[in-house]
């Protein structure tokens, strides 16, 4: 039926929506992280969305790197300098994750309110049934 399809495809976004928060989350926990197990500064995240052929409606396909360049800042007392006295800070940038998270947030209550929405005509039909 109709109207479960609609909530099957907002049930995608909002699972989309809520990794693409996570991972916003984890980009900002690491806005200062230097050194990371791999080497080097942490490097931004962003999901990668596409459509959902099973299911009319979206998925994420990856977590993807943003290959922007580090961030070079002069500390040449910092452990983590190079010879010039420079530290290379992720590429992440607190405002445009800032933007990406209400993005996100926006989009993810939009798909809530579709929920509920069919939910409703579910329920009026099912009253009009009864009669």
């Amino acid at each position: 039926m109709k109207v479960f399809r609609a909530i099957d495809t907002a049930a995608s976004g909002l699972t989309a929506h809520r990794v693409m928060m996570d991972v916003i989350s984890e980009n900002l926990a690491n806005v200062n992280t230097t050194r990371t197990p791999e080497g080097g500064p942490y490097r931004r995240k962003v999901p990668v969305f596409s459509e959902a052929l099973s299911q009319a409606g979206v998925e994420v396909r990856e977590i993807a790197q943003d290959d922007t360049p580090p961030r070079l800042q002069y500390e040449p007392g910092h452990p983590d300098a190079d010879e010039r006295g420079y530290v290379a800070y992720p590429n992440v940038s607190v405002v445009r994750e800032m933007a990406d998270m209400m993005a996100a947030s926006r989009a993810y209550e939009a798909n809530l309110e579709t929920v509920k929405s069919a939910k409703s005509m579910w329920e009026s039909a099912i009253d009009l049934l009864k009669g």
